[in-house]
């Protein structure tokens, strides 16, 4: 992707949930419209639901009939925005790639409800796909940016629940290290249009509400590992988040967890969002279900 791409792209998102004075419930309608502002994606079905108390949507490829399986996904938007709508377009072509239907959960959101609320409403909604009756070799858990964090918090809260283990989960573009230990915070700054420092700051502050930034479930670069699923990790060469990623393969490797690591040159924070306008995107989706459908066939 080139820098004018890069700029282009980034000046859509930005439209859409620019910060600075904009409150809260703004920044969400604006996430929320940003599939409005690229071609239509069809070929899918959005349904409203709730598993294990938590609100939601079921979002099905036309052809995906499957009720014995099912992908947990888990929205990014840094805990603050974000929402099933806001990632409709994408999880549609998902779906129809792993053949799995989705459950895209609704989990609450900070400042109104700060950590560990989106934790807890995770792990109920991967409860409630169990007490379903779906086996958890049946099920994945899957999320971007900041859900690509709480993907591996709830897979870790999970765990120590004593709940089983799903059969794999997917990372895109993981923020999973609050404090922003890594180099790329710093080194890729100027080159990634979406992930700026204020802005991260800003929403790490309001998830955390006063809670340890090194908190396992908050930060889970910083959980034991041990024990997890298969993972695929996707990140962008471009990101500002760049070393959560790496930083994330290396301590889940050390912990014995098997790791697909894909880092996607030129790419920036969780392109996989633009797929209607960036061939990329779609490629990494398409990557994406491929795994799920080779670890749930």
């Amino acid at each position: 992707m080139s820098v004018r791409d890069r700029q282009t792209l980034a000046g859509l998102f930005s439209q859409e949930t620019a910060a600075g004075n904009t409150s809260w419930p703004e920044q969400r309608d604006r996430l929320d419209m940003l599939s409005e502002l690229m071609p239509a994606v069809t070929g899918f079905e959005a349904e409203p639901a709730k598993i294990g108390g938590i609100a939601g949507e079921w979002i099905r490829g036309k052809s995906v009939r499957r009720i014995d399986a099912a992908l947990l996904y888990l929205h990014g938007g840094g805990y603050a925005i974000g929402s099933p709508k806001s990632h409709r377009h994408m999880l549609g072509p998902l779906s129809a790639d792993s053949g799995l239907p989705i459950f895209a959960a609704d989990y609450r959101l900070a400042p109104e409800h700060p950590f560990p609320a989106a934790v807890d409403d995770a792990v109920a909604a991967y409860k409630g796909l169990l007490d379903s009756g779906i086996a958890a070799d049946k099920l994945a858990i899957a999320g971007d940016s900041a859900g690509g964090g709480l993907t591996i918090a709830t897979l870790v809260a999970a765990r120590d629940k004593g709940l089983p283990m799903p059969a794999c989960a997917v990372a895109l573009s993981p923020w999973c290290d609050l404090p922003q230990g890594g180099e790329s915070f710093r080194s890729r700054a100027e080159r990634d249009p979406i992930v700026k420092k204020d802005g991260i700051d800003t929403m790490a502050a309001a998830y955390l509400a006063g809670a340890d930034p090194k908190s396992p479930l908050a930060s889970p670069l910083f959980a034991r590992l041990h024990g997890l699923p298969p993972l695929l990790i996707q990140v962008g060469t471009e990101e500002a988040l760049h070393d959560d990623a790496v930083a994330l393969k290396a301590r889940a490797e050390s912990a014995g967890v098997e790791v697909s690591f894909e880092s996607w040159g030129g790419m920036m924070h969780v392109w996989h969002i633009f797929h209607p306008i960036l061939s990329e995107g779609r490629d990494a989706i398409a990557r994406a279900g491929l795994f799920l459908k080779r670890r749930i066939p």
